[in-house]
């Protein structure tokens, strides 16, 4: 990858990780301004100047006492003309105030769409259109003031709205423009004073001071945070030492790339403010420098004014220095990969990050929780694992009992739940993790083929749509179509060249990444396993724990890993419902010792009889099915010392074994810890010797709840499922009834079922009619209401502007049009949410509906009621749900869990409507009401069961061994379930030995 050339001037190169530009904004023009001047004007006299007039030249119109008979015989002068008159006037305008009043709480707000004043059409569409000229003045004024403007938003996804100036020299969040303005300023002044000692032309000699890296004591290795902290006070200044040094020649020929990357024996040029016994001031007044590093500074010093030229040297010089030798085996960098330009660039666009948000690029959070919306591979692992846990909790409830009609509807979280399934639908980026997981495996795959074994990986970074793995140390060319990064220990994949791969069967090669947080638009991901030691984390215990909870709840549901073990000790107790199979909670550190201990022992036992020197060489070529998974420990608890050092040992091969450890501490101090985190009270996680401070990800306590309710409430109950036959009682009310009379004619209805189509309104014109259609079908089946937020980042995944959203919930509203009472058929509720009139129906509820009513309803006391409904329910099943939807568009339909409820429902419908035919003996009825059901729920046990019991009731043998032959062969390789195998058994003792004779 090329480097970021040096500016023409000798100055250094700009910063490699760049915030995203901004999209071009059209400029306000005079008329812009004079428009909104006008708005102001009218606003202000119709509210102010309207009843000022009227009280000044009319005073009180309404009369000083209640009228008596002989007020209404007196005649009418003009007088009681214009008190009537003025009276009209007074109403008229407390009816424009108040639309003005809603009109600027919808603007102010954000959130649903603004309420409609009775019987003021004209009146309102006024106050909007002087309320949106006025707010175009407001626009302009927080273009000039983004701090303010910008004061309490977020930006999803991996987007950050500073600039990397400011992130890095302000780390207590967003700061107004003036103060980014500023600190970009002052940046850009250190690199001209830089500029000038190195040239050597606007400074003496005398006043330059350097500094020589010291050679490494133990495990602790000198960096540039610490140098910055010594002798410039603030280890944040350690970039100011970066621009001085960078790409200059080091006395062993090797330059300076990488802030984290420094060696022992080189020189580093210091600010001038810079202070400490370690410094060396030049010529030559230091007498306890040795003459060989005078010299040294002095051949360093005379190659200040010259710019380096910038290619692959770079990549030479980082395979120089990790294979020289001269840096310690155990010691762990992790750097900034570069950034090339995104593919979109040239027209104006960014190309979407792998793990963007998928969100609209509006700062405001409506409400939601953005821990969670601002953690896209977090979300989309949360959102995958809660649908899987749903569909399995349904047909938990399906299967239940043989021949059972259950019906389970997932209940409808409410509160906390409903807000933050709500922010996992907008944050979610399940595009983004198909795509890592299939370049890791597709990388692995590559790698055995080569016979080559999986490099050591500490890090990956999503960066501009890419992938970058941080290498422990070089390990060759990547293969095909992976590239080298900005050095030898950087392995790059574009974005383009990841959507090539296909699902293959390889084990996960580095399931233990976890997300840590972002970097201005760069997210990183560390290799919890890889880490040579353990890895600490200080900081509040409330900071800590929600750090903590998040890299718990990523590994437990992430979508590049396999099998993997998670243990808790200390905290998350709580978090076990999100993955039984992986999460386990000890109670103590005692337990967790003596556990690991154990388990040390066994893996290093089972590498050495597998030949293996570590798990990676495990992970690829003919032994990859053992998998070797990982098992990380999460202890959020301080050890004490002496525990401290048993962790420490049992850490020190942990690396090699596919263990992890994260450690907790309060001092920050944890002995034998090879990385060093810190959580500040403002979200930052810093890692000084790793050069690191990232915007933290991080999973609090109230969201922690939230989100383990919506897993705990998709669980069934115990219990559930016995005992329960007959006719579906006891199954759960559809969210949505419909009036299945004569009388509940709906004024739209809208067949989802099979085709789309829309009965009751024309189809609208123009582009936008399939983007229409698509919003109505995700309310449709939604009866509880669809955020505004989750219905932008469902039909725009890769984000869209408020004003585009709000012009398509505009066009929609006048597409469904009014109730007869004047009521909008499209409306928001008290959070914000839209919702449809009762009178916008679908036929899935119809169907719902039909056989709710038909089991639990009339039908439950009536035979013929029961029939004619149930029949009339399978007669609206006409395929799958939309069953033409165009390709790329519906894609929030893999986060629902209608495609399991569907069949399930359509199958309850048949079996009841095959029990009602089977009570008067009509098996052919029956059969036929089951074939029907088995078009859409082909795979549905109890479906098959009942049709076998029907054709053995039409007493015609060589039928019912044909329906056996075709239950055979669908079943396949999994072969016939128990229970339809000894039904089997029972209606067809012979019916293995005449399979084939049927075939």
């Amino acid at each position: 990858m090329a480097r970021t050339s040096s500016s023409s001037t000798g100055g250094p190169s700009a910063p490699r990780n760049r915030t995203p530009q901004p999209l071009p904004r059209r400029r306000r023009s005079f008329g812009d301004f004079f428009k909104a001047f006008l708005a102001f004007v009218a606003l202000a006299a119709l509210v102010f100047g309207v009843p000022g007039a009227l009280a000044y030249a009319v005073g009180w119109p309404l009369p000083g006492g209640a009228p008596s008979l002989d007020w209404l015989q007196q005649e009418i002068t003009v007088g009681t003309f214009i008190n009537v008159l003025t009276v009209v006037v007074w109403l008229a305008w407390a009816q424009f105030t108040a639309c003005v009043l809603v009109e600027v709480k919808a603007a102010l707000s954000g959130v649903g769409m603004p309420g409609r004043i009775p019987g003021a059409g004209g009146s309102q569409l006024l106050a909007r259109q002087l309320v949106a000229a006025l707010l175009l003045v407001g626009a302009t004024a927080a273009s000039f003031a983004p701090g303010l403007s910008q004061f309490g938003q977020s930006l999803e996804g991996n987007q950050k709205p500073a600039s990397a100036a400011s992130a890095q020299q302000t780390p207590g969040g967003l700061f107004g423009q003036e103060q980014a303005g500023s600190a970009a300023g002052a940046v850009a002044e250190q690199a001209e004073q830089a500029a000038a000692h190195a040239g050597g032309s606007n400074a003496k000699d005398g006043d330059t001071k350097y500094y020589r890296i010291q050679p490494p004591e133990g495990r602790h290795h000198d960096s540039m945070w610490e140098i910055a902290e010594r002798h410039l006070g603030d280890g944040r200044r350690y970039k100011e030492i970066y621009q001085l040094n960078k790409d200059r020649e080091q006395p062993d020929g090797s330059k300076l790339s990488e802030a984290s990357l420094i060696r022992p024996g080189w020189i580093m040029e210091m600010p001038a403010d810079a202070h400490g016994g370690e410094l060396v001031e030049m010529p030559d007044e230091a007498p306890k420098v040795s003459q060989d590093v005078k010299e040294q500074i002095s051949d360093y010093a005379k190659s200040g004014g010259h710019a380096q030229e910038q290619g692959g040297g770079a990549k030479e010089q980082g395979g120089g220095q990790r294979g020289g030798g001269s840096v310690d085996r155990d010691t762990a960098h992790i750097s900034i990969p570069e950034q090339r330009p995104s593919e979109g660039a040239g027209h104006g666009q960014q190309e979407a990050p792998v793990a963007s948000g998928g969100s609209e690029s509006e700062g405001f959070s409506f409400g939601l929780p953005e821990a969670l919306i601002g953690a896209p591979l977090l979300a989309a692992g949360l959102l995958g694992a809660l649908g899987r846990r749903r569909r399995h909790a349904l047909w938990q409830s399906a299967m239940g009992a043989v021949g059972g009609r259950r019906g389970m509807e997932p209940p409808t979280p409410t509160g906390g739940a409903a807000d933050a399934q709500d922010a996992l639908l907008v944050g979610a980026d399940p595009e983004g993790v198909r795509l890592l997981d299939l370049s890791l495996r597709g990388l692995a795959a590559s790698l055995a083929e080569e016979s080559r074994a999986l490099p050591t990986v500490y890090a990956a970074w999503l960066s501009n749509g890419d992938l970058h793995l941080q290498l422990a140390q070089p390990a060759g060319r990547p293969p095909a179509p992976w590239q080298l990064g900005q050095d030898q220990t950087f392995w790059m994949l574009a974005r383009t060249d990841a959507e090539r791969y296909e699902d293959m069967d390889t084990a996960a090669p580095y399931p233990g990444l976890v997300s840590l947080g972002t970097l201005d638009d760069s997210r990183l991901l560390l290799n919890l396993e890889a880490v040579p030691g353990v890895v600490s984390l200080s900081g509040r215990e409330s900071d800590r724990a929600a750090v903590f909870a998040s890299v718990a709840a990523e590994l437990a549901t992430n979508g590049w890993s396999d099998r993997m073990t998670i243990t808790l000790v200390g905290f998350g107790q709580d978090l076990t419902p999100l993955a039984p199979n992986r999460l386990r909670h000890l109670d103590d550190i005692e337990a967790l010792i003596e556990t690991m201990e154990a388990e040390t022992r066994q893996r290093r036992g089972a590498l050495g009889a597998a030949g293996h020197d570590s798990v990676l060489t495990g992970r690829t070529g003919p032994a990859q099915h053992t998998r070797w998974a990982p098992h990380l420990v999460l202890l959020a608890a301080e050890p004490t010392g002496e525990d401290a050092v048993k962790l420490a040992e049992l850490a020190s091969d942990a690396s090699r074994l596919g263990i992890g450890y994260l450690v907790g501490t309060e001092s920050g101090d944890l002995p034998g810890a090879a990385w060093e985190m810190e959580i500040t009270p403002d979200g930052k996680l810093l890692a000084p010797l790793l050069g690191l401070e990232l915007e933290a990800q991080a999973l609090p306590e109230a969201q922690q709840r939230a989100v383990v309710e919506l897993f705990v409430d998709a669980d069934p109950g115990e219990g559930e499922g016995e005992g329960r036959t007959g006719s579906g009682r006891g199954a759960a009310t559809p969210p949505f009834l419909v009036d299945v009379t004569e009388q509940g004619r709906p004024a739209v209805y809208a067949r989802l079922v099979g085709t789309y189509e829309i009965i009751g309104l024309d189809t609208p014109d123009g582009e936008r009619s399939p983007l229409m259609h698509e919003a109505l079908a995700l309310l449709l089946l939604h009866r509880e209401g669809v955020h505004p937020r989750v219905l932008s980042s469902a039909l725009w995944p890769r984000g869209v502007t408020e004003d585009v959203r709000d012009a398509l919930v505009d066009r929609l509203r006048d597409w469904l049009g009014t109730e007869p009472d004047g009521e909008a058929r499209l409306r928001a509720d008290r959070s914000g949410r839209l919702t449809l009139a009762k009178s916008v129906v679908s036929d899935l509820d119809v169907l719902r509906s039909l056989y709710h009513e038909a089991t639990q309803g009339r039908g439950a006391n009536s035979r013929a009621v029961r029939g004619r409904m149930l029949t009339d329910a399978l007669v609206l099943v006409r395929g799958p749900l939309l069953s033409d939807r165009p390709q790329g568009r519906y894609a929030w339909l893999t986060h629902e869990i209608i495609d399991a409820q569907l069949p399930l429902l359509v199958a309850d419908i048949g079996l009841a409507l095959s029990e009602f035919h089977l009570e008067k003996g009509r098996s052919e009825k029956a059969i036929e009401a089951l074939n029907a059901s088995l078009n859409s729920a082909p795979g549905d046990e109890r479906l098959w069961n009942e049709l076998l019991r029907a054709t053995h009731a039409v007493g015609d043998p060589a039928r019912l061994q044909q329906v056996a032959a075709d239950l055979v062969s669908r079943s396949g390789a999994r072969g016939v379930p128990p229970r339809t195998e000894a039904l089997l058994d029972e209606l067809l003792p012979a019916w293995r030995s005449g399979l084939s004779a049927v075939g």
